[in-house]
């Protein structure tokens, strides 16, 4: 655990960047030490782990579901995650407003792009958010809301390809903003940024960077 790393990283931070602290394997030991320094936002990237989380933490965590999540495993975190960033398919929607309708709550989620050039990333491309957000059965989703777009670079060091990639994801979501979400003042944020490279993440527009290792120390 590095505090003298998250206040500096911290510091850096533009305004309207949140800083989300992944805390995925670590202990509630570690991430009580962080709410105690102010942290009040936690990803996490399996369920199970972040509902025995949610359980023993205190209420006021906002928690982020940051990583690939199964149908199977929504019913553990629909009572109170408060933001689902990796939402890479139509049926993973529908899964979640099935959920959140029984708990009565509405999800805000984050439609996740592939913007890789790795076979492990997963995500939409534009064609498909297209025909999804366009479709009835999308407009009929009453217990989810889109409140921006989510993606992972290439694991490279080459500065310029991850740059690039990065500005695809803006892309993508200016042209959701302009095309079907310009009314709605919530749909917002681009998570997008890690440890490695979350300051090129905020120089082409991020508003939600996903440290862990540089916090957290590595797993």
């Amino acid at each position: 655990m590095n505090i003298q790393n998250y206040h500096s990283i911290l510091s850096e931070l533009p305004v309207q960047v949140t800083l989300i602290a992944v805390s995925k394997t670590k202990p509630v030991e570690d991430i009580q030490l962080l709410y105690q320094e102010g942290q009040r936002v936690f990803g996490e990237n399996r369920a199970q782990e972040l509902k025995s989380k949610y359980e023993v933490l205190p209420k006021d965590i906002e928690w982020h579901f940051i990583g690939h999540l199964q149908t199977n495993k929504i019913k553990y975190i629909a009572p109170f995650v408060s933001l689902i960033h990796s939402v890479d398919s139509f049926n993973l929607l529908q899964e979640i407003n099935t959920s959140a309708k029984k708990v009565n709550r509405i999800i805000p989620c984050l439609l996740q792009f592939y913007i890789a050039q790795e076979e492990t990333k997963f995500g939409f491309d534009r064609q498909e958010c297209i025909e999804m957000l366009e479709s009835e059965m999308f407009k009929s989703l009453r217990n989810i809301e889109i409140v921006g777009v989510m993606g992972m670079a290439t694991f490279t060091d080459d500065q310029e390809q991850i740059r690039n990639e990065f500005k695809s994801l803006h892309d993508h979501f200016n042209f959701l903003k302009t095309n079907y979400f310009q009314d709605n003042f919530k749909f917002k944020e681009i998570s997008m940024g890690m440890t490695d490279d979350y300051h090129i993440a905020i120089q082409e527009g991020s508003t939600m960077i996903r440290i862990g290792s540089a916090i957290f120390g590595s797993r």
